[in-house]
């Protein structure tokens, strides 16, 4: 796309270059910062320290009433969510921006090559849980706060959710209790990625999810499997053979009925997927379209877990029953609900031998696509551009933020611009999770040049 401003020049009246000079300046205290939220290990699923959660919404809250913001921190049955707000100057429009500082867990500490809760810097990354998943996308807004030093250039309200990494469950009353305190002409989402090192992007579509349980049980106990073997079927087989019927044997979902889109014609080569992701020499890519619709617009199906005897511990004994969870990625515009349905007959018609299988919802999520056009994407593409020097691409993004729909539910009008700081290679979600720190400055000098050409518009409260 190209942005409705030249970005070599001074923008509206903004010295754009003065706002980039201001926040390299701010840079050192802001990753003091970000360095400080990384070692809270605020990890949002039940079965972790919840008060550490807790911490992290105080630290959080605190940062913002620094910046001079009204903070408050709201909870609706679930995980502490803080929002801040200071008002702009009169006729100036309203942006919201969203973050989150809950985490996933971090696994084995042992595919770590640093505590995943002490930040370590190696090559110009910061490594840590959380250090760019989404503790930095809170520090971005504090950056763009500090770079404009009390004298706001637009009405900001700063959204801080607690639990985005467990499904955002109390997202729905919060919106339902807070949505006027909320509300914004553009809202600014940082927790996506961009396309490449050097390279912004905005994600203008996500997939929807949903997340399934599937129980099979064959046996009301345990046998000795040279004694009945043959003759008995197991759980664990009978399992293995549903959710092989997943795929056909190119690697495309096989459920009938789920939609499906094309994803945009960027390049992108199987030699960048493979360095990407780590494939394995003689592994083959699965599938069948472009590679960017099969991650980004197709459905797909992964086996996440599988609860059976380990390995380590096995006896020879026909497992009586056993489970999987399959997470299920469907196209922007697929009703989670429906999908359910569709993957549900689709499992139940592949059973074996009888076997008693049950396919229950965990969680689902919709999709988001975004019809990326008017004056405040103009801007945040301007914006983009002035700090890396490059336009920006649109990008769809294969994962789920299902939250992201919920926003656009509730505010229709708004302009929804989903950022991120993270890049290919950041590794959200698994060990050695890292921030590229030029990155970093990058997204920072973006949105505070974005809250000046905001601001410097004045008329608009539309988004085109």
């Amino acid at each position: 796309m190209t942005p409705s401003h030249d970005s070599s020049q001074v923008a509206g009246g903004l010295d754009t270059a003065a706002i980039a000079d201001r926040v390299r300046e701010l840079m050192p205290q802001v990753r003091a910062d970000l360095e400080a939220l990384t070692r809270i290990p605020s990890i949002s699923l039940d079965a972790y320290d919840q008060a550490q959660v807790e911490r992290s919404a105080e630290a959080t809250a605190g940062l913002l009433r620094a910046e001079g913001l009204e903070v408050e921190i709201v909870r609706e049955g679930g995980r502490p969510a803080v929002i801040g707000h200071r008002a702009g100057p009169p006729g100036a429009p309203t942006v919201m921006l969203y973050a989150h500082p809950d985490v996933q867990p971090v696994g084995d500490e042992a595919d770590w090559d640093s505590p995943p809760f002490e930040p370590t810097e190696r090559d110009g990354r910061l490594y840590g849980r959380g250090a760019a998943d989404d503790k930095a996308g809170v520090m971005a807004h504090i950056a763009a706060l500090r770079a404009h030093a009390g004298d706001l250039p637009v009405g900001v309200t700063v959204f801080v959710e607690g639990e985005e990494e467990i499904g955002s469950d109390s997202l729905p009353q919060i919106l339902e209790r807070h949505g006027e305190k909320l509300r914004a002409d553009a809202i600014v989402l940082a927790d996506s990625t961009n396309w490449a090192i050097g390279e912004p992007a905005l994600t203008t579509t996500l997939r929807g999810m949903i997340r399934v349980v599937v129980t099979a049980r064959t046996l009301d106990h345990g046998i000795h499997s040279g004694m009945f073997g043959g003759a008995v079927p197991d759980a664990l087989m009978a399992l293995v053979r549903v959710l092989a019927s997943l795929h056909d044997d190119e690697g495309n979902l096989a459920v009938e009925g789920l939609r499906s889109g094309h994803a945009a014609d960027l390049e992108f080569s199987e030699e960048r997927l493979r360095a990407e992701s780590g494939l394995l020499d003689g592994v083959e890519t699965i599938g069948s379209d472009s590679l960017l619709s099969r991650m980004w617009t197709k459905p797909s199906a992964t086996i996440i877990g599988i609860d059976a005897p380990s390995v380590g511990t096995a006896s020879n004994t026909l497992t009586p029953s056993a489970r999987a969870k399959v997470s299920v990625r469907l196209a922007a515009d697929q009703d989670d609900l429906e999908a359910f349905e569709l993957v549900k007959a689709h499992l139940l018609a592949q059973v074996p031998w009888g076997a008693q299988v049950e396919v229950e919802l965990e969680e689902r999520g919709l999709g988001f696509a975004a019809d990326a056009q008017g004056p405040i994407y103009d801007e945040a593409r301007a914006a983009f551009t002035d700090a890396w020097g490059v336009e920006p691409v649109d990008i769809g993004v294969g994962g789920s933020i299902p939250f992201v729909a919920a926003f656009a539910e509730k505010f229709p009008d708004a302009a929804i611009l989903v950022t991120g700081v993270e890049d290919p290679d950041t590794r959200a979600h698994g060990a050695n999770e890292s921030l590229h720190l030029g990155e970093f400055e990058k997204v920072c000098i973006a949105e505070a040049i974005l809250l000046a050409r905001l601001g410097a518009r004045r008329e608009g409260r539309s988004n085109g």
